[in-house]
């Protein structure tokens, strides 16, 4: 049975981005832009440095398990209302919390804030899924929403440090508030329902995606491309400023030179994954972040950190990661259409522990002063993608349905 859309999503490619890419930009941008503050926070909520750090993790546990909560949400009763109720949470969340002086109030903010965060996200995903499933335009905006995750982190604590210098720690909150309140009115005005409506609101099928060989393909692959830019992101201040002796000013332009590639390789790869497919795409992506894994090795083991023996490999994995992160999303889902807000959400939930697990502990085992944990972490989980995915090319070929790599 096909799926039947309330109303035509008639928007182009640039007006469906400006639709939706605020709210993944917010997501990430209520953490990074909050990083600059966080050394000070102790003395102006009167509270511990341990309270303080349990804001920054409860916003990055809350906006990776809501979806858990939000996802099957969507499914039931549309992707639109749970967008605009996540929006006004989020955006009320951040005002209040640029009024607050009470840390216990603070932190209950911050948790609402990343529930907020959490549901627009959903529901922006799952709308991508309701729409370009079948499309190459899908590849594109998933591919732009990589590159919006590299962009953010870099140009983001900037932009904290600014405001909190100019106006104090309470104008980032009162930024995001406003920034939130201007999506949300566009989104009220031109969001349109995308769910299907031609069924019954489906029961949560978590066992169903979980089962699915296909969905952990894919989501390791995501988990793959997601997890080298933590890792990188989480080790290339000590590797540059550190080892190789770079200003606070030369790392943010050698790190902002990586989401550059990203969005170089976003506009030029639509043709190339509309003609390798699906599984063809994910398979070069994995290849060239393990041509970069390579090539970082290399350099750790003759040369000592700079530029061209760090940030010049990363530039190759940052290609790879926007081939593999722009196809994993329909590759996860697409057996899912009926329950694409459940299936979203566990796609992001699964990732968000496997990046935050298998990168943490390579960065806490091996040397963070190096490449090795982001030499580790590619090897190991571009290898474990790519197993998978012969696994899954040949349960297809059984059935008689594999497309070529």
């Amino acid at each position: 049975m096909s799926f039947v859309k309330p109303r035509i999503w008639g928007y182009s490619l640039p007006a469906a981005l400006l639709l939706m890419a605020p709210f993944d930009i917010l997501a990430s941008l209520a953490m990074d832009i909050y990083l600059p503050v966080v050394p000070a926070m102790p003395g102006i909520l009167h509270t511990t440095p341990t309270v303080i750090q349990l804001t920054l993790a409860l916003y990055m546990v809350t906006l990776g398990l809501g979806q858990i909560l939000f996802g099957p949400l969507s499914d039931r009763i549309g992707r639109r209302p749970v967008l605009i109720g996540g929006a006004l949470l989020f955006a009320s969340a951040s005002l209040l919390l640029a009024m607050t002086a009470s840390a216990p109030v603070f932190v209950g903010l911050r948790f609402l804030q990343g529930m907020g965060a959490s549901a627009a996200l959903v529901a922006t995903f799952a709308t991508v899924r309701d729409v370009y499933a079948e499309k190459p335009e899908g590849a594109v905006i998933y591919g732009m929403f990589s590159s919006i995750l590299a962009f953010v982190p870099a140009l983001g604590p900037i932009a904290g440090a600014v405001l909190a210098n100019l106006y104090g720690w309470r104008a980032i909150f009162f930024t995001l508030a406003i920034l939130a309140a201007v999506a949300l009115v566009h989104a009220w005005r031109r969001w349109p329902e995308t769910r299907s409506t031609d069924r019954p609101a489906p029961k949560a099928a978590f066992r169903k995606i979980l089962g699915s060989y296909a969905f952990w393909t894919y989501t390791l692959g995501f988990s793959t491309a997601m997890g080298a830019f933590f890792v990188f992101f989480s080790t290339a201040p000590r590797v540059l400023i550190g080892q190789a002796g770079f200003s606070e000013m030369a790392f943010s332009v050698a790190f902002a030179t990586v989401a550059l590639v990203m969005i170089a390789t976003t506009r030029c790869a639509r043709a190339l994954i509309a003609r390798w497919g699906i599984p063809g795409s994910l398979a070069r992506g994995m290849g060239t972040i393990l041509l970069g894994a390579a090539l970082l090795a290399a350099g750790q083991l003759l040369w000592t950190a700079s530029f061209w023996t760090f940030v010049l490999p990363m530039w190759i994995i940052a290609i790879g990661m926007i081939f593999a992160a722009s196809v994993t999303a329909n590759g996860a889902l697409q057996e899912f259409g009926a329950v694409a807000g459940t299936a979203v959400a566990l796609h992001f939930c699964v990732q968000s522990l496997i990046v935050a697990g298998a990168g943490t502990v390579l960065v806490v085992l091996l040397d963070g002063d190096t490449a090795w944990p982001l030499i580790a972490y590619c090897t190991v989980m571009t290898s474990a993608t790519l197993t998978a995915l012969a696994g899954l090319q040949r349960r297809k070929t059984r059935s008689g349905t594999s497309p070529a790599l």
